[in-house]
């Protein structure tokens, strides 16, 4: 019986494997749009694509961003400012795109523009983090897929929207993670209402990568701001002892992110440019083996493994 399954698995592996080795043709011709293009994985995916000779449009929120990735490209790529929490800045960019796609249509949109509020407790975080975070990370990717969708439709093309491995298991960042989630609820509806107009929704959920966003030095001084503006009555519960050493915790996971951040473009790339385009990949060793089985274990037992770690509040029962 187990001979008889491990086949079974093996060709489906294999069928897989033959399904998703199938490139669409004439990738000079598509336009793809990618946000949040200034550094990290978009900006590596500009110009990832852009050497795979498909026409990028790609959105910078700095004109220094967009300078230097210029400077880096074919004369293919053009980028455009936009800034995702405005709706007046996705019009404009829309316009932009709409203009230089033509009837093509737009084949690729790639939402993955974001932003990480400090690590740090969620009792510690103020409403205006709230606030924007899930303006950037949630709003900002159903707004500019909104906006663009028509483009998407009449070339019956791509969305890939950039999620987290935080999406499918969260136990820290709270606000990251529930826009995470919102991501991964938002893109499921989506690719079930557009299966009949030929459009395909894939979600990538990457592990630990260092970017940015994750840069260990920018983290550990955000935290230190945060627990130096935490109101009095509240540090007293946690003690400066548990900020100290949750402090190192989340330090040390940062320094481990890795810096292959291939790992995460490859991904996007695949669900660009195959036929058969995943519905999630997960990106990284961290997620694909950690994460993502430790996700249909007990509550209760994944719980206990992700926070063993965790240091104890100074008023801890």
């Amino acid at each position: 019986m187990w001979l008889y399954l491990a086949v079974l698995v093996g060709l489906y592996y294999l069928l897989r494997w033959y399904r998703e080795r199938q490139m669409v043709s004439h990738l000079g011709d598509k336009y793809v749009f990618i946000t949040g293009c200034d550094s990290g994985f978009g900006n590596l995916l500009a110009r990832q694509l852009d050497v795979r000779g498909l026409r990028v449009l790609a959105a910078c929120l700095t004109e220094q961003g967009a300078q230097q990735l210029r400077k880096q490209t074919s004369d293919r790529l053009e980028t455009v400012l936009l800034d995702v929490t405005k709706t007046e800045s996705i019009a404009a960019a829309t316009q932009w795109v709409k203009e230089r796609v033509g009837d093509r249509g737009l084949w690729g949109l790639v939402n993955n523009a974001g932003t990480f509020h400090p690590l740090c407790i969620t009792e510690w975080l103020k409403t205006e983090t709230w606030i924007h975070t899930l303006k950037v990370n949630l709003i900002g990717v159903t707004e500019v897929t909104l906006s663009m969708l028509p483009l998407v439709k009449k070339a019956q093309g791509r969305i890939v929207n950039v999620s987290s491995i935080l999406g499918r298991v969260a136990f820290f960042g709270a606000v990251y993670s529930s826009s995470k989630h919102g991501v991964e609820a938002f893109s499921d509806v989506l690719r079930c209402e557009l299966q009949h107009f030929g459009v395909k929704v894939s979600i990538v959920e990457p592990g630990y990568f260092r970017t940015g966003m994750t840069d260990v030095q920018k983290s550990s001084e955000a935290m230190k701001q945060v627990w130096k503006e935490v109101p009095a009555h509240i540090k007293d519960t946690y003690g400066q002892k548990f900020f100290d050493a949750y402090h190192d915790v989340m330090k040390q996971g940062l320094s481990s992110c890795s810096t292959n951040l291939n790992l995460v473009t490859d991904c996007m790339e695949h669900a660009l440019t195959s036929v058969h385009p995943r519905t999630r990949y997960s990106a990284g060793w961290d997620a694909q083996f950690f994460f993502i089985p430790l996700s249909y274990l007990p509550t209760s037992l994944a719980d206990y493994i992700l926070t063993r770690s965790w240091p104890k509040p100074v008023q801890a029962v």
